[in-house]
């Protein structure tokens, strides 16, 4: 049995600085095709823009768990996004994460991530739980804190939804994210790459199919209004190929909630979704 490291938990990584301009917000948005103006003008974030300043400081709180030799082994499972304020530009962002759990099983073992954005004096901007999932690798115990739930309410199962979005990922979707996001995995950018790694060719970052999902919602039940977005969560479920066609799908739930899902005609590609408005 391969060991993860429990000493690890808990363990901050080094802070990384990361400056907020105008045009790399506009960027963003034209790479998820987000149609809400002050998004993509480059005067506010998107929501799922909140990865950018943290992704150079996510692999070092899961290294300092999980062997480094299980790397190819592991997924970005989940993502949950909790909101303090928007991002806006002429911000400075300070980012640092920790592994806060993990829960082995023996078809693989789920790892808990948080990372965090503040401003240099410490202002709380917007902090971030990651699931990532190793396959096959049992990690033996579960210790630590778990993270937070999000699940789709059964009784909202076979209910008609509030409002339904269809949305087109282009062709050149990847390589247009890619450096908008500063993602530049392979399997998103190179179709042999992504063949060897069992895919039926380049797919969409998941983060790029979160982020179309944002706006979907937001144009929806937020009068495109980020700032009244406090949390946004879900579930990846399958991969998207450049071309396909999305519907995202959006419940009303109890108490400023909403619960959504996006799906590939019968396919569902992020499950789980959890939205809080302010």
């Amino acid at each position: 049995m391969t060991k993860f490291d429990s000493s690890g938990l808990g363990k901050w990584s080094r802070e990384r600085t990361f400056a907020v301009t105008r045009e790399r917000l506009a960027e963003y948005a034209a790479a998820t095709n987000d149609p809400i103006t002050a998004h993509k003008s480059g005067d506010v974030a998107s929501p799922v823009f909140a990865i950018v300043p943290v992704f150079e400081s996510m692999l070092e709180p899961l290294f300092n768990v999980v062997p480094k030799e299980l790397a190819g082994f592991g997924v970005h499972s989940a993502q949950e996004f909790v909101f303090h304020r928007p991002i806006e530009p002429g911000d400075t962002l300070v980012a640092r994460g920790q592994m806060a759990g993990f829960d082995g099983k023996p078809n693989g073992t789920r790892g808990h991530v948080v990372m965090e954005s503040r401003t240099p004096d410490g202002e709380l901007v917007n902090s971030q739980h990651i699931t990532v999932f190793v396959r096959g690798v049992d990690a033996g115990e579960t210790i630590g804190e778990p993270a937070p739930g999000h699940a789709f309410p059964e009784a909202l199962r076979g209910t008609e939804p509030l409002a339904t979005v269809s949305q087109k990922v282009d062709e050149d979707q990847t390589f247009r994210y890619s450096p908008a996001a500063g993602d530049p995995m392979p399997i998103h950018l190179d179709a042999e790459f992504a063949k060897k790694m069992g895919l039926p060719g380049i797919i969409v970052h998941g983060l790029c199919t979160f982020a179309f999902a944002s706006w979907a919602v937001l144009t929806e039940v937020a009068d495109s209004d980020v700032r009244r977005l406090r949390r946004f969560a879900g579930r990846f479920a399958k991969p998207v190929l450049p071309g396909q066609e999305l519907t995202t799908r959006i419940w009303q739930g109890d108490g400023g909630t909403f619960h959504f899902e996006t799906s590939v005609g019968d396919d569902v590609v992020v499950k789980d979704g959890l939205v809080e408005l302010r």
